[in-house]
């Protein structure tokens, strides 16, 4: 969810830079999908499908276009396939007054004129193939246009755009010069002119009833703008803006309103903004809110007056002089009923596939609207115009200037658990710690943690006073788990004045987003295991990052974090095995020189675990990932609910210490694994079966070979997954993997909590 947050930010973003407008539908990306029938099983095909619908009757588009080929399911990922396949059963539905007919009541039916696929020459194979390809229904549309008035090319903002997308690493390289793509008329009319997408449909003014008078005015502004003074034209413009503000389409005078206004605002220079003091504020608060309005141009203009929150200000009938501020301090007053800043698709518990909004009004937008704004009604030539702006709070940092936060509703505090995941080895107690932080000053009040049944707490409840707004208190609770396996969660619970409180305040801050602030339920999973392990120093080379070893700290084993320079043999052999992070032979260069000692640790008797690595991005720089040939390949299996067989049953890592049946593959979240090996030598032993719906069974997620005195071992498995997650049969196959070669030790140590 935090992760979706972030990429809807970065969206935003790359809409800021392109000028498009993002929605969205109530699905989830729950993870990879190879075909549009695993996502539809996972997604509610109805409610999706009734999104597209909503956005495209919400929209208007006179044409819609495809980015993926709806006839080709399972040739690349499975949401991508969807999406395609549910907008050509949408344009028809869009204009069906039968068709999800609840969206009628605030909203009207729309049909889209044409639907198009963007293809290119590699959905045909080749270039040759597609020279021999019918093109019949095919546009040619140059996508390399430039832009005088904005200095740069369509491709050039494109690949601005798309770099906006950091924690996915899209960043790209610009491309300029003419560049042919296609599209692909799937529904609708072709056009006759096959150089204009819009041939035969009236995108002038005239296309609405009254429009005629005002494409005259605005026609005429284009035809003879005046660059040196535009202001000129503010009273031709504000005379368009009355006859937009009366138009009876509302679809159209709303959107031709905010672009008027906009215009008009850019040619005066007029700045108008309410920052609050703060970036936090509590139901009931009175914050203190700076209001700023400036004209920057010859044209007079009076401030009339101002509405902040629910609160109408005083008619105020301030003249905006050229270029002189106008400040007016005022206090917001926060109801004590509103409701906390969150985004409004968190706010209830979803499903694997889907999110739950009960705001019908609210599926579609990136955000949740903003709590509280400010309302300028002005006076320009004589006519009346009101601007909205979102309260926001602007602040600098001695590194990086002016800065602007959203203003943010929080509680008056919130609360968090140490871990996401509490791992039990044995029927010792461990201590839970929570943390309260205040988000307001002097607040007081008590905190206790409900044990869930068969669990039995000590310590509760805790009474706190916190003085000062952003200070915590720790305190601990003494858990003990029931003498056998379990799974559950155990959520904090914070009293102040009779008002219950239990989510935690998490934010995301990066330089190219604003700050995003989201309440969730503050919980965490409790696990009770039944396992035992042998050895205790864990040597860990991290790749691209994972949590796996905050979770084997969890059981008791004791993870060492190797610097890639300090791979020698005597280092590695400290350490009863040693762990590859995640893509660490992908992301780690220094492996290169490296991985000889590796091999050398393994020969002498160690035990080398090694997590996936991306297939094709290694091959020429790490010859020799394994002692013995393996090929790498793109295999996955997606359903972590799919059947998983043990083909070696004698095996050491299916039988010690821990015995491992196909129950312990139950409760696996998000898949079973990713890039499994698809050949290797014969010194490798497959230990396990399994495979995706329609699919061969894959046999690559677990190999392992011995190698001198030790073993290696090669796992696809999503163990970064599985641990964080606290999927007990996760943490037994882990265990044995660590354990493996030390069977001769005849003592099993129980792991110790």
């Amino acid at each position: 969810e935090l992760l979706g947050v972030l990429r809807t930010q970065e969206l935003l973003a790359a809409r800021n830079l392109d000028g498009g407008e993002q929605f969205f539908s109530r699905a989830n990306d729950f993870g990879y999908s190879k075909h549009p029938d695993e996502t539809l099983k996972i997604w509610n095909k109805e409610q999706v499908l009734a999104d597209v619908v909503q956005v495209i009757r919400t929209f208007r588009p006179d044409i819609i276009v495809n980015r993926f080929d709806h006839r080709s399911p399972g040739t690349t990922h499975g949401h991508h396939t969807t999406s395609a396949m549910l907008g050509v059963e949408a344009f028809d539905l869009a204009g069906d007054t039968n068709a999800f007919p609840e969206q009628l009541e605030h909203n009207s039916v729309w049909q889209p004129r044409r639907l198009f696929f963007n293809t290119s020459w590699w959905f045909y194979g080749s270039r040759e193939n597609f020279e021999k390809a019918d093109k019949s229904r095919l546009l040619s549309v140059d996508i390399g246009a430039y832009y005088p008035l904005s200095g740069l090319s369509n491709n050039e903002i494109a690949a601005r755009s798309r770099s906006q997308h950091r924690s996915q690493g899209f960043g790209t390289l610009s491309t300029r010069g003419s560049q042919e793509d296609y599209l692909e008329l799937i529904q609708g009319d072709l056009p006759q002119d096959k150089t204009n997408l819009f041939d035969g449909i009236d995108t002038r003014w005239t296309r609405l009833q009254g429009g005629k008078a005002i494409g005259d005015i605005l026609y005429g502004i284009e035809a003879n703008f005046n660059f040196k003074n535009p202001s000129v034209h503010i009273g031709e413009l504000m005379n368009a803006y009355e006859r937009i503000h009366n138009l009876e389409d509302r679809y159209w005078r709303e959107i031709k309103s905010k672009q008027i206004k906009e215009l008009i605002a850019g040619i005066c220079g007029l700045y108008l903004e309410a920052s609050a003091d703060q970036a936090f504020g509590n139901p009931g608060q009175a914050v203190p809110v700076s209001l700023e309005a400036i004209n920057r141009s010859h044209v007079g203009i009076t401030l009339k007056s101002v509405i902040l929150g629910n609160a109408t200000l005083e008619d105020q009938n301030l003249e905006l002089t050229e270029n002189k501020r106008v400040q007016l301090k005022r206090n917001l007053d926060i109801p004590k009923d509103a409701q906390y800043s969150s985004p409004y698709w968190l706010k209830d518990k979803g499903s694997l596939g889907m999110y739950t909004v009960a705001e019908v009004d609210r599926i579609g937008l990136p955000e949740t609207p903003r709590a509280f704004h400010a309302t300028f009604t002005l006076e320009i030539a004589g006519k009346t115009i009101n601007y909205t702006k979102a309260v926001v709070h602007r602040y600098s940092k001695p590194d990086k200037g002016e800065l602007y936060a959203p203003f943010e509703i929080v509680p008056k505090a919130t609360v968090r658990l140490s871990d996401n995941v509490f791992i039990f080895s044995n029927s010792d107690p461990k201590e839970i710690e929570i943390t309260v932080k205040a988000h307001a000053d002097n607040v007081q009040g008590s905190v206790e943690l409900p044990a869930p049944k068969g669990w039995v707490l000590k310590g509760q409840p805790k009474e706190f006073h916190i003085l000062k707004k952003g200070d915590e208190q720790t305190f601990s609770f003494l858990l003990t788990p029931p003498s056998y396996q379990d799974e559950t969660f155990i959520a904090p619970v914070v009293k102040i004045n009779g008002r219950t409180l239990s989510q935690e305040l998490v934010q995301i801050a990066y330089d190219h987003i604003p700050t995003q602030s989201i309440l969730l339920p503050a919980e965490s999973k409790i696990v009770r295991l039944d396992i035992q392990k042998i050895g205790e120093h864990i040597g860990y080379v991290q790749g691209a990052g994972d949590k796996i070893p905050e979770s084997l700290e969890q059981i008791g084993y004791t993870v060492h974090t190797i610097q890639p320079d300090d791979i020698t043999l005597e280092e590695l052999q400290k350490y009863d095995a040693v762990v590859m992070g995640i893509r660490a032979y992908n992301v780690v260069p220094e492996l290169k020189f490296k991985q000889r000692y590796l091999l050398d640790y393994v020969k002498k008797g160690g035990n080398l675990i090694v997590q996936y690595n991306t297939a094709g991005r290694w091959n020429s720089q790490f010859e020799g990932i394994a002692p013995y040939p393996i090929t790498l390949s793109r295999d996955r299996v997606t359903d972590e609910n799919s059947e998983v067989k043990i083909l070696a049953k004698s095996h050491p890592l299916v039988q010690f210490p821990n015995s491992i049946e196909p129950e312990d593959f139950d409760g696996w979240v998000q898949e079973r694994g990713l890039y499994f090996p698809k050949k290797w030598s014969p010194e490798f032993t497959a230990i396990l079966s399994m495979g995706d719906q329609g699919e061969t069974s894959k046999e690559g997620s677990l190999i392992v070979a011995p190698y001198g005195d030790g073993n290696y071992i090669y796992t696809g498995l999503s163990f970064f997954r599985e641990l964080p997650a606290g999927v007990p049969g996760a943490f037994k196959l882990f265990s044995n993997m660590l354990s493996l070669g030390k069977e001769k030790i005849k003592t099993q140590t129980p792991i110790k909590g």
